[in-house]
């Protein structure tokens, strides 16, 4: 088994000069450009084992503010998202959103939540709900291993900071597979106006899923662009988290999350029987009353436009990695997107 390969030299999206559509990216075109959320990664290469966890932090969730306003959307429930029911029913979220691997998911979710009644802000905490979600990295990763756990989860949690992202076979990313490619982390964010405020709406994902990848429409088939077999996802996943500061409630969250499922289509995704495709989605807004329902659309485009782009980053970024067995996922080659896409008229 070998670690990913160590060019730093991959592009993004916008690198590749693909525009950004209606609305403009944000300063680090990531969901920390939503003000007070961070993100920080515990990675784990070698040993038979690429895997990790990813935690996304929103500073809102202090003492004096227990619950953001939040909310699901289930593309297709094949998955282990811990906390979701009480997200869907409440309609907000109490702690970090962590990912990981499948089978470790219950292991960070402990971890989570032993850290969290560690601190002084639930001293007298009895009852909190952690979220954490999944994709099967057991492609790439000895995964019964379960090997993600309490020292990862606080590394992950020291570690989140604003700004730059790292994406690709970074955190959960580590070892997932997307579109016959390396997949991985990948992050986005867009500039929008919500009832005549400025906002932002950031996205994070974890791709692990199945499919013919497609930028600004172009095809680009695994099939043809590698000289090797395309590598196939075991579990065949994706999670998505969208921050916002825009002024919505939860119930309205609910439908920006539907949004950001809708958006996995844009890429390719064949959303195969398989596959457990979640959205979580949550405000920073300090509510005082939400935007009318009829100022929202604006919101529901940035909100895919975001993904797509985000989902594409994964790939982009992820660097060829070799797990045990052999089994390898090769990293999309950029040469042959530039020509396909300048061939195309994109760029």
């Amino acid at each position: 088994m070998t670690r990913p390969s160590s060019s730093t030299s991959r592009p993004r999206l916008a690198d590749l000069g693909v525009p950004s559509g209606a609305f403009a990216r944000g300063p680090d075109n990531a969901i920390t450009d939503v003000p007070g959320v961070r993100v920080g990664h515990a990675t784990l290469h070698g040993d038979g084992l690429h895997t990790g966890v990813t935690a996304i932090v929103p500073d809102a969730l202090a003492a004096e503010r227990r619950s953001l306003p939040a909310n699901l959307s289930v593309g297709n429930g094949y998955g282990k998202l811990v906390g979701a029911t009480q997200l869907r029913e409440l309609g907000a979220l109490e702690t970090p959103i962590l990912l990981t691997s499948t089978l470790s998911v219950f292991r960070v979710a402990d971890a989570l939540l032993g850290h969290l009644l560690a601190t002084p802000a639930h001293a007298r905490t009895t009852t909190l709900n952690p979220v954490v979600g999944e994709t099967n990295d057991g492609f790439l990763s000895d995964i019964r291993r379960r090997a993600v756990g309490e020292e990862q989860v606080a590394e992950a949690l020291a570690a989140a900071a604003p700004g730059p992202v790292a994406e690709g076979a970074v955190g959960a990313g580590a070892g997932t597979v997307a579109l016959g490619y390396k997949g991985g982390i990948g992050t986005a964010s867009r500039l929008v106006e919500v009832a005549g405020r400025a906002c932002t709406v950031g996205v994070l994902v974890q791709t692990n899923f199945s499919g013919t990848l497609r930028i600004a429409g172009v095809p680009l088939p695994a099939e043809e662009l590698l000289a090797d077999a395309p590598a196939q996802p075991v579990g065949n996943s994706c999670m998505i988290v969208v921050a916002t500061d825009a002024p919505v409630d939860g119930r309205q969250l609910g439908r920006v999350a539907n949004r950001a499922v809708f958006a996995m289509r844009g890429v390719g995704a064949d959303y195969a029987q398989g596959s457990g495709d979640y959205a979580i989605a949550f405000s920073v807004h300090e509510q005082h009353g939400p935007a009318a329902d009829d100022d929202l659309s604006p919101l529901f485009a940035a909100t895919m436009d975001a993904v797509e782009e985000a989902l594409i980053n994964s790939v982009l970024a992820a660097e060829t990695t070799v797990g045990p067995e052999g089994r390898t996922a090769h990293a999309v080659p950029i040469d042959r997107v530039r020509e396909r896409l300048a061939r195309a008229g994109v760029v």
